[in-house]
């Protein structure tokens, strides 16, 4: 490990990903036995993916960061050629309505996540660079708009929203941290307003989107029906949940509990407490982080350091509003006829 590291943000990270091995089993271990006839199955592969996370945490905290700036726009280039070979059948595969993966066996590979952190050393370069005309905005913003708006589009054509507009947001916040005037913020507020509502007319599954956020209950056993379980998972918790492995949703009620609304499970079982432990250890991370940028020794690692974590923050913020009903469920309109088959097979049973 390198000399200098933030021991209480080493701390959160590790806390927060262990709960979360011990939630995958919780929320996945009936599901898992019924679909592979073992109950440990999502947890064997994701307390893999820890490990591997944990090496690649210590490679990564080795490399001087110097590196992603001389090597930005090769990465830059990869990630767009990414985007693209994953829109071509025959190499990638479509999973939940979306073709936004690369298939290795039975694991997966989404290049829009690496997209995502390679537009933010990107921009982290470019914004260093550009920082004298930044308040130019035909000098300074609408070249990195461009690439960004471009790396937005090839997403929005597997299509996946929620991860184009978390994209987005993060080159975004970069701009605001870059000085970046207010009116440019307002005028691309507006922009991205007119564009929602473009993106909404053109695949009317996102109106449905709409319609059940408003109320979920008229369409209870379509769109309505994840956030309806959700709510009622979350609801009856109270302060100390119904305890570990306890909960009733993931019996077939809530659809994919163990990935997007796993934190209805962790709400179930553990109620308020739990929620609050989870969104405090993300609180400690966000506040480790900023400071970590803000006594940054340049201004590449300062705007890179904030990308990440914006972007993570801003990731989980979305998710948990999803799950708590305050924005709508992003997907595609498969993922829907996938859940309503769900549901058909178990009252069938």
């Amino acid at each position: 490990m390198p000399k200098k590291i933030d021991k209480i943000l080493l701390f959160a990270v590790i806390i927060l990903s262990l709960f979360g091995l011990l939630m995958i089993y919780s929320s996945s271990n009936i599901w898992a036995e019924y679909k592979f006839n073992d109950s440990f199955h999502y947890l064997k592969y994701q307390t893999i993916f820890f490990l591997i996370g944990l090496i690649l945490m210590y490679i990564v905290s080795n490399i001087n960061y110097k590196f992603y700036y001389n090597k930005s726009n090769l990465i830059i280039i990869s990630c767009f050629f990414l985007l693209i070979l994953v829109l071509i059948p025959g190499i990638g595969n479509i999973r939940n309505g979306s073709r936004s993966w690369f298939g290795i066996g039975s694991l997966g590979i989404q290049p829009s996540e690496a997209a995502k952190l390679g537009l933010i050393i990107f921009t982290s370069k470019y914004l260093e660079n550009s920082d004298r005309f930044i308040k130019n905005y035909i000098k300074g913003v609408f070249p990195i708009l461009g690439i960004t708006l471009l790396f937005f589009g090839l997403i929005m054509l597997q299509p996946d929203l929620g991860t184009g507009v978390i994209l987005v947001m993060a080159i975004i916040s970069l701009l605001f941290i870059a000085g970046v005037n207010m009116k440019f913020f307002i005028a691309g507020g507006l922009i991205g307003l007119i564009g929602i509502i473009v993106l909404i007319i053109i695949a009317p599954y996102r109106m449905d989107r709409i319609t059940s956020f408003l109320n979920p209950w008229s369409d209870a056993l379509g769109t309505g029906f994840q956030i309806i379980q959700s709510l009622y998972a979350i609801g009856p918790a109270g302060l100390l949940g119904t305890g570990f492995g306890n909960s009733i949703q993931k019996h077939f009620y809530l659809p994919e509990p163990q990935t997007d609304f796993i934190f209805s499970i962790i709400a179930e079982e553990f109620g308020v407490v739990g929620a609050f432990i989870v969104v405090g250890l993300f609180c400690i991370i966000l506040w480790r982080s900023i400071k970590i940028s803000l006594n940054a020794k340049d201004l590449f690692s300062k705007y890179l350091s904030f990308g990440i974590i914006f972007q993570m923050i801003f990731q989980s913020l979305m998710n948990l509003m999803v799950v708590i009903g305050m924005i709508p469920v992003t997907g595609h309109a498969r993922k829907w006829e996938k859940i309503t088959k769900v549901v058909e097979t178990v009252i069938n049973k």
